[in-house]
């Protein structure tokens, strides 16, 4: 069970750089106006790249908080 959550996680994670790649594949390969059917992919695939980035970056950025908070010494009366 754990082996399969695990290449479940590894399978999302890649998501959306290969929605990307595949994309960008297509996009050489059209001609013309086909080239427009392509465009909602890219886009789809960078915002979820972005947005993970971000998430990844406000957890971090609450993870330094909590140990910093936790690292300083409690005040003296």
């Amino acid at each position: 069970m754990q082996r399969r959550r695990r290449a479940l996680e590894v399978l999302l994670a890649l998501s959306a750089p290969l929605l990307i790649l595949l994309s960008l594949v297509l996009l050489l390969q059209r001609q013309g106006r086909e080239r427009i059917q392509v465009l909602p992919a890219l886009a789809i695939g960078a915002s979820l790249a972005m947005s993970s980035r971000l998430n990844r970056r406000r957890r971090r950025r609450a993870l330094l908080n909590a140990l910093r908070q936790k690292s300083t010494p409690p005040a003296r009366p």
